[in-house]
């Protein structure tokens, strides 16, 4: 879905310094049904643009001027913290736990963390738009790999099957149980019957909403991670 209840478009603010990408996602989005309502090159112009324009979601870069190190990151942190309303996906050259870990933060809902790489699929990356503008989440498959991957070792995760664990990562990914069926190629009531012996295992309660379940996931394992 490219557009709100009310029936306008999703409205995007673009943070990104290099000016092809930018250039290049700003059509891709347009070209799927979203309004751009602002473009920037670096991390305090798209802190202000965006507090101005009050768009449904942000797409931003990790590394932007002025300082070329985390900018882009910290203004996504800054505006979860004043526009909570406001969904943020950081694209990024780098699988960095860490950077998903900080942009979570205590509030998992309208957040996302995806390779730059994963734009070239353009179906993907509008769903994970739009996703993330709704309230859901969608991280990238190599990083949710990497998180889950250095909790197998000891820990809750260790209880979980191999098969459970592929459906936790597709769970994190932010896909709903019908997703994860088709990405894992199970069935329905497989990914069902997993999902319970997951959220069993792990000590998190069932939800009725497929988002408030990756939600759960992905509060698990910001929780797992201070702990260690």
């Amino acid at each position: 879905m490219t557009s709100t209840d009310a029936g306008r478009p999703l409205r995007v603010a673009i943070g990104e310094d290099d000016v092809l990408l930018r250039e290049g996602v700003a059509r891709i989005l347009t070209d799927a049904g979203l309004e751009v309502v602002s473009r920037s090159g670096d991390a305090d112009d798209l802190l202000h643009r965006t507090l101005a324009y009050r768009p449904d979601v942000v797409v931003a870069d990790v590394h932007m001027p002025p300082g070329f190190t985390d900018d882009g990151l910290r203004a996504a942190m800054e505006l979860r913290r004043r526009s909570p309303g406001i969904g943020v996906l950081i694209l990024s050259q780098f699988c960095e736990p860490a950077y998903v870990m900080d942009l979570v933060g205590e509030r998992p809902e309208g957040v996302g963390y995806l390779l730059k790489e994963r734009v070239g699929d353009v179906t993907a990356f509008v769903d994970a738009v739009t996703r993330v503008a709704a309230g859901g989440s969608a991280l990238d498959p190599e990083v949710v790999a990497r998180m889950l991957g250095r909790r197998t070792r000891e820990g809750p995760l260790q209880q979980l099957t191999p098969r459970e664990l592929a459906v936790l990562a597709a769970m994190a990914e932010g896909l709903s149980n019908l997703g994860v069926a088709e990405s894992l190629l199970i069935s329905h009531a497989s990914v069902e019957k997993h999902v319970t012996a997951i959220f069993r295992k792990l000590r998190i309660a069932p939800l009725d909403s497929e988002n408030r379940r990756v939600q759960a996931v992905l509060t698990y394992l910001r929780t797992d991670d201070r702990r260690r």
